[in-house]
């Protein structure tokens, strides 16, 4: 097989900083870039004209998206991020007083807080499931099993932000629903790195395209299963409220940019330019020797995860690294050693989160190996 060459010539980064991080805000690739100035030049040059043809412009993006997800369009609706999907499946669930909110503890902070608002309004209980890093699926399955007794609804992970680890969701969603369990899948990190992420059947799975897809941010999808879909309501009351489909109703919120809904296709065409199967199995590879690299000038290792993320891996830090002061530190590498990375803690361990798109170069983890030791 053809090894690809890196393709920063296709996004706008910063050439002299160590990008590391496409994992947390993307990076939407130049194309896209100009066909949104080209929109919002559109746009004010007539804002009447524009808002009469967003409607359609939303359609036709709408079936792009859910067509590239693998996924049924009449159940997929566009929101701005992955915690406004996961916020609109809360509220559509029935969830009784008494009953359990089911977690674990690889939970990203703001589903974590949207669960525990939910849990608060309905009088339910939140239970946090420990999974070690290194469980398989077995162990994953059996271990939130033995939590589902008076639980309502499971939110779990597809692949975790804080950890990179993959979730048997195909296999949970059986769990679950033979309980008369609700399964809410936060599939942030999974458009992109896993092929039809949203057919496993759950009651809600939502996911961002601004990550791996390298869509414009604030574009997301949310995928409804059938029985849910007609009390299935946006977060914000508008003029499509009452629309009888699913859809349309989330569509239409006033006067909301809707540039990166529009414009998000087109990365989806980089994508193809940059022969994303092909890549991400080389970018796994690139990931996989480019933490070795750190992890060696660090002097730790690799966290062993039994099912990581195609193009995420975590590197542990130093023990002599103090958690508290992540901020400050991603600060400091940023300014210090023009680098972007994310630190990350887990079960009272810390790691850097090292993440690769077709922008990425071994060179580029070499030379964080060679600043890094600088300031850890």
């Amino acid at each position: 097989m053809t090894v690809l060459s890196p393709r920063p010539d296709l996004w706008t980064l910063d050439p002299g900083v160590l990008h590391l991080n496409h994992g947390s805000y993307g990076g939407v690739p130049r194309r896209t870039q100009d066909l949104m100035a080209a929109l919002r030049a559109e746009t004010e040059a007539n804002p009447m004209l524009w808002f009469r043809s967003v409607a359609a412009r939303l359609t036709a993006s709408r079936l792009a998206l859910a067509s590239y997800l693998g996924t049924d369009p009449e159940g997929f609706a566009l929101v701005p991020n992955a915690s406004a999907g996961i916020t609109a499946a809360l509220a559509t669930l029935p969830i009784p007083a008494g009953s359990r909110i089911v977690l674990t503890n690889h939970a990203y902070g703001a589903v974590r807080y949207a669960a525990e608002r939910t849990a608060r309004a309905r009088q339910a209980d939140v239970v946090v499931v420990d999974v070690p890093l290194e469980a398989d699926d077995e162990t994953v399955v059996s271990l939130i099993s033995a939590a589902l007794d008076r639980a309502s609804v499971l939110v779990v992970d597809q692949i975790s932000s804080a950890t990179a680890m993959v979730f048997p969701i195909a296999a949970l969603v059986g769990a679950c629903h033979d309980r008369g369990v609700a399964v809410v899948v936060d599939g942030a990190h999974a458009p992109g790195l896993i092929d039809a992420p949203a057919a496993d059947g759950a009651d809600f799975w939502t996911g961002n395209f601004h990550k791996w897809p390298a869509s414009p941010r604030a574009t997301a999808g949310l995928v409804v299963a059938e029985k849910w879909r007609p009390a299935t309501l946006p977060l914000i009351v508008s003029w499509s409220e009452y629309d009888e489909r699913l859809p349309e109703r989330f569509d239409m919120q006033g006067t909301y940019d809707y540039v990166p809904w529009i414009a998000a296709p087109e990365s989806l065409r980089v994508l193809a330019e940059v022969q994303w199967p092909v890549r991400r199995s080389q970018l796994s590879d690139l990931v996989d020797e480019g933490a070795r690299v750190v992890a060696k000038a660090l002097g730790t290792g690799v966290a062993e995860i039994a099912r990581p993320a195609a193009t995420m891996r975590l590197v542990e830090v130093p023990a002599t690294v103090d958690l508290t002061a992540g901020e400050a530190l991603k600060e400091r590498v940023s300014r210090e050693l023009k680098a972007e990375i994310t630190l990350t803690g887990f079960d009272g361990r810390g790691f850097i989160r090292l993440s690769a798109h077709a922008y990425n170069s071994l060179r580029d983890y070499e030379l964080l190996a060679e600043r890094l030791p600088t300031v850890l």
